[in-house]
């Protein structure tokens, strides 16, 4: 006897394994983002997995060395081999999976069709939750007026704008407010804030002076790199406004200390 529509949906459902990159930032700097993102897959019937990884080959990648880069998107690749998706709480590293892994092997056919089907299944944590699980609400509340930072690559490579303001409107006590210039630059850039220090705390300070216009008391986006620069630069200035990513929002885990501040108990 063939399965029912509904039952062979559901079976595709419980077949569902979802693999979360959980990036070097979020691991080392503040793995609750790990957390946020495991809660949110499971929640909308996800079976979630961590395999062993290393970094995605970003920092490589933008400083010119090729050989590294593949050497890690390899690692990445076969890691998440056995997976119907890969899931990252960034637009940054997701960037770097799905657009930039297939250009590195070209030329190598075995490789080049690997990293092609990798990147098909590749998608940001909140894009994910929205376009393929077709999630339209959480179950979050966050008591607060809330600006949303667009980080580049999340916007410009993956397309994710309308995804995480459609969730946040169902998070309970929260209200969003659109920051003038959210698709502009917050001037982190990974290496280019090295780099560059001068020129990228000018572009923070237009940032920070952008989401203070706003009369925002959060600031949130989808990578922790741009929150880290974000909130560090609202910090030295003395502001109250937090910065947080979205992912802790959305699971209901807002009452953690926000980026940049000491843990409950510990001294600033």
């Amino acid at each position: 006897m063939s399965e029912t529509p509904a039952a062979e949906k559901s079976s595709r459902e419980e077949r569902r394994k979802v693999g979360l990159f959980v990036t070097c930032l979020v691991d080392i700097m503040r793995p609750t983002i790990g957390f946020a993102a495991v809660k949110l897959l499971g929640d909308a019937g996800c079976r979630v997995v961590v395999p062993s990884q290393t970094c995605c080959g970003q920092p490589a990648y933008n400083s010119g060395d090729r050989q590294t880069a593949k050497d890690l998107a390899k690692q990445a690749i076969d890691a998440f081999e056995d997976c119907d998706y890969v899931v990252v709480p960034s637009g940054s590293c997701g960037g770097m999976l799905k657009t930039h892994y297939p250009e590195l092997f070209k030329g190598e056919p075995d490789m080049a069709a690997r990293a092609e089907r990798f990147a098909e299944k590749t998608y940001e944590l909140v894009s994910f939750l929205t376009d393929v699980l077709h999630v339209d609400k959480v179950n979050a509340r966050y008591d607060g007026i809330v600006g949303y930072h667009d980080s580049c690559a999340g916007l410009r490579e993956l397309g994710v704008k309308k995804q995480p303001r459609r969730l946040l409107k169902s998070v309970e006590g929260l209200t969003i407010v659109e920051l003038p210039e959210a698709e502009t630059c917050c001037g982190f850039g990974g290496l280019f804030a090295t780099k560059y220090g001068e020129l990228s705390n000018a572009i923070v300070a237009r940032k920070a002076a952008d989401i203070g216009a706003a009369k925002v008391d959060t600031v949130l986006a989808g990578d922790l790199g741009c929150l880290m620069n974000i909130a560090g630069k609202l910090q030295r200035e003395g502001s109250a406004i937090k910065a947080r990513h979205v992912a802790e929002v959305l699971a209901g885990m807002g009452d953690l200390p926000a980026v940049g501040e000491p843990a409950k108990g510990e001294r600033a």
